[in-house]
This record gives C-alpha cells, structure tokens and sequence, in this order.
C-alpha cells in the first residue's frame, strides 16, 4: 500500500469516535437515572419519617368545640364510640357514619356504638355508598351540602387522618373541617419505630397518602348530586 492509499483509504476513526460517543451518552443516561431514584428513594424515605413522625404526635383534642355536624369513617369499634360521645355531648347536630357495610343492620351498629335508640333514630344518617376515603369525602359533600353544614367533626384514625383530610378538603373546600383523631395506640416519642405493626400500619397508609397527592394533579371526578343515604330517622 503506497503512503497515498494510507491517507486517503478507510481508518475507522469516524466510526470508534462515534461508538465512543455513544457509549458515553448511556453511560450519562444511566448515571442521570441512578441519581433520580437515589433522590426519589431518600425523598420517600424522608416523607415516611415525616408522615410517621406527624401522625404518633396526634391526639385526641380534649374539647373539639361545637360543630355543626359530625362524620365518622368506619373502621372500628372505637370511632364509633367516639363519634356518639361528640354527639351526645352536644358537639353536632347530626351524625353521619359513611362506608357502612350494606349488609349491616342499624341495630347492629348503635349496639356496637353503644348508642341509645332515640339519639339514634333522630340524628343518625348510615352512608353505604362509600366504599374508600373518596367515597366518604364524595358522600359527606353531598350529605354536608344537603344540610347547609359549614362545620364538620371529622372522627377516624390518627394514622388515617391526613389522607381523610386530604380528599375530604378536595370536595368540602368552603367547609371547615375539625380533626379529631381516635388513637387506638400511642406511637409518641419514636413509638412506632419499635411496633412492627405500627410500622407496617404507617407505611402502608404514608403510600396511600402519596398516592393521594399524586392524584390531586388530576381533576377530580364530579359527584353525583343525589345523596345516597339512608336516613335513620323512623327506625
């Protein structure tokens, strides 16, 4: 080969340049993607702590304050309970429990309560339409609008409280709503880091709770006007 043909043949540079290049740009793509699900983990890990740390400092507030109304989201014996004392003690006019097993008895439920029949009968609204948080917080707008409530108890879970008040806000925005958190636990002072099921309560409902957020990008779907309720009056 003459000293021509050596300059002016094919080396392959051209193509070991490009292959290199390309070789860094994926090395890049992949250190970018490493960097995001570092900060995107500690980010999480971060809002658990946090979420935990929130909830085991909520407590059940001595004197709530009157309220038009109060709302109960089922899920244990103790809300219930808590719920009829607010009642009894004046705290609301009207009760409304939300996310009722269709298939449970009134009976049932003011026995489990410990609810006398007349308080009952006059001031109790069972919802069995509600079958998450967003249908507690769909059917308590609905409930709240069609008695003019500007002021509303809501009794659940410490560690189910932010979510509740999270959706419940989203379709009660001009109503003020009044937290009182049932602790079935105590969890202060780190309590929780050393429950194991505390701590698989926390994280499962902290998912809830972010995966909630990430949904309040979305616009909520519209609720229907109806109520569907059924009225404990004339039991």
């Amino acid at each position: 080969m003459t000293g021509q043909d050596q300059i002016i043949g094919p080396t392959g540079g051209g193509e070991e340049c490009t292959a290199k290049a390309g070789s860094r740009r994926r090395r890049s793509a992949v250190a970018a993607a490493l960097v995001t699900a570092l900060i995107a983990l500690f980010g999480f890990a971060g809002g658990f702590a946090w979420f935990a740390s929130h909830v085991s400092g909520l407590a059940t507030p001595a004197d709530p304050g009157n309220a038009d109304a109060i709302i109960v989201l089922t899920g244990g014996q103790s809300r219930l309970g808590a719920a009829f004392d607010l009642l009894e003690s004046g705290k609301g006019r009207r009760l409304l429990i939300s996310g009722v097993n269709p298939a449970a008895r009134d009976e049932d439920i003011r026995a489990a309560a410990g609810a006398g029949k007349e308080l009952f009968s006059c001031c109790v609204d069972i919802d069995h339409a509600a079958l998450d948080t967003i249908g507690n917080a769909e059917e308590g707008a609905k409930w709240a609008a069609n008695h003019d409530f500007d002021r509303i108890i809501v009794v659940t879970n410490n560690y189910h409280m932010p979510r509740s008040l999270l959706e419940m806000r989203r379709y009660l925005a001009d109503t003020e709503l009044v937290p009182y958190p049932v602790v079935n636990t105590p969890l202060g002072n780190g309590g929780w880091m050393t429950k194991p099921d505390a701590l698989r309560v926390l994280f499962t409902e902290y998912t809830k709770y972010v995966a909630a957020l990430v949904r309040g990008v979305v616009p909520r779907r519209s609720a229907d006007e109806s109520v569907s309720l059924a009225k404990a009056a004339d039991r």
